[in-house]
């Protein structure tokens, strides 16, 4: 008879898999009569969801022993490299259901189903980031994705969210089958889908030696499988379209949570598994994020949805992100990690001002439509100028310290040439972030947006712009928990 698995690693999977079960069940039992069914069922089904998810978070934390625990034959590990990821894409999660609530309900689209994909798109991202073998990879990317795909088409009447989804199923289902014939060609030419089998095999002076070249082959295809994920350039091509035709909180989910696990799991599978062929992967790390800090810069400078702005800035990020695995040292991804921690306040709170922009009860996405929000919402628009000054990197504000952390590691290792064209495509991003607060600030105020704004956004952008401003006071958690992270992945 077979042992059973210890389950406790998994706790928080399981969790939000039952939960996420049940609340199906729940809202199918609910929704029994007309639209105001419906409606509650919406609201019952997503107040509980954000419970669960809290829920969650709590259990990520508890169930954190500080070392490496594995379990369903290796194939899923939890260390503090995994704990520290699985906060973040709770809190996002979690952000983005509080920030759902209003919009869905003024949309005419609340409907319960999606709380419910919301929870298995973040179960998949928790086991992508605790998956220590190539087939536990596959399943929780593509759990994430499935949910993905129908929540960026979720407002079925809208045209424009209908080919986002589209769209985003096209591409994903190609990056899918590249990710899957990398797997195939390093499990073919090493005969072990494991973690750790590979990260031993290539261990050592003459790793690069025992590679075979199928086998890089299949790196690469990984490589380009991943850089889908995370919509790094050339693997950038839906991203602005269907950040611009999805739900507008559905582009502020896809904006940080899919990245996060995403991101994760390129700084797992590269450091972990083949730490050992840094030489072989990482010129192509280096050309990707050059690629995605220049089109991030110089791509956005021309649009007038913010949608699609925010879709070429969050490429710009991932280029940025990228530098410290690039570099491929402990310090490098401690800055990846603080980079991404910070990223994800940011980059909600800027979407919270996004969804305020509503006119005559509709929503309005151009850039021009913020012109005057200074004389009718002061609140929000210094809330938006702390986004905006934090995005474009300058100091006090956290995002200048995410900058820092990951331009610091590249210049101590000799990777001059990357640091300046990150500094320079930050410059070329301040362009356009300070061109926002320009049309806020200085442009007259002709039409003025809706008001008042809803309890959650306002709960959010305080929350959001709290961190922002004052993490330079208090930026010890972070850094040490990264750091722990960090130390974990390559010692763990």
């Amino acid at each position: 008879m077979s042992e059973v698995p210890n389950l406790v690693p998994a706790l928080p999977e399981i969790f939000i898999a039952f939960i996420a079960m049940a609340l199906l069940m729940l809202g199918v039992f609910q929704k029994v009569g007309g639209k105001d069914d419906e409606l509650r069922a919406a609201q019952l089904v997503t107040k509980l969801g954000i419970i669960a998810l809290v829920l969650a978070l709590v259990l990520v934390a508890t169930t954190a022993s500080g070392g490496v625990m594995l379990t369903f034959g290796g194939m899923f590990i939890n260390d503090p490299f995994a704990v520290y990821f699985k906060v973040l894409i709770l809190i996002a999660s979690c952000l983005t259901l509080v920030m759902s609530r209003d919009y869905m309900e003024q949309q005419g689209i609340a409907r319960f189903e999606y709380a419910i994909l919301v929870l298995f798109a973040t179960l998949g991202m928790l086991m992508m980031v605790s998956a220590n073998n190539l087939m536990s990879l596959y399943v929780g990317l593509e759990m994430q994705s499935l949910s993905l795909y129908v929540i960026a088409s979720f407002h079925r009447d809208d045209a424009r969210s209908t080919e986002a989804g589209l769209k985003y199923f096209v591409l994903g289902a190609v990056a899918s089958g590249m990710l899957l014939y990398g797997s195939s060609l390093v499990y073919g030419f090493s005969g072990t889908t494991d973690f750790d089998v590979l990260a031993a095999m290539f261990t050592g002076d003459n790793a690069d030696a025992h590679a075979p070249v199928g086998l890089i082959v299949g790196i690469v295809f990984i490589l380009a499988g991943l850089s889908f994920k995370v919509s790094a350039v050339p693997f950038h091509m839906w991203t602005p379209d269907v950040y611009e035709g999805a739900p507008t909180p559905v582009t502020a989910f896809f904006s940080v949570a899919p990245k996060i696990a995403a991101l994760a799991l390129f700084l797992r599978v590269m450091i972990g598994p083949f730490g050992g062929l840094i030489d072989q992967w990482q010129q192509i790390i280096i050309a990707v994020s050059i690629a995605s800090m220049v089109l991030g810069a110089f791509a956005a400078i021309n649009q007038k949805n913010i949608k699609r702005l925010m879709a070429y800035s969050s490429i710009g990020h991932v280029g940025y992100a990228l530098i410290g695995l690039a570099v491929g040292t402990e310090s490098g991804v401690r800055g990846v990690l603080i980079y991404l921690g910070i990223y994800i306040f940011m980059n909600l709170g800027a979407f919270a001002c996004i969804l305020t922009m509503r006119r005559g009860g509709r929503m309005v996405e151009n850039i021009d439509d913020l012109a005057g929000m200074s004389k009718s919402h002061p609140m929000v628009a210094a809330a938006l100028t702390v986004f905006m000054f934090s995005m474009a990197g300058i100091p006090p504000l956290a995002g200048f310290f995410g900058k820092l952390y990951i331009f610091l590691p590249a210049i101590e290792a000799g990777f001059y040439g990357l640091a300046v064209v990150g500094v320079l495509s930050s410059v070329v991003g301040g362009f356009y972030y300070i061109r926002i607060i320009k049309v806020v600030y200085f442009d007259p105020l002709t039409d003025p947006l809706d008001k008042p704004i809803s309890r959650d956004l306002a709960a959010v952008l305080v929350g959001t712009s709290i961190f922002v401003l004052l993490f330079f006071i208090f930026p010890g958690p972070l850094l040490d928990v990264a750091s722990t992270a960090a130390a974990s992945l390559f010692n763990g």
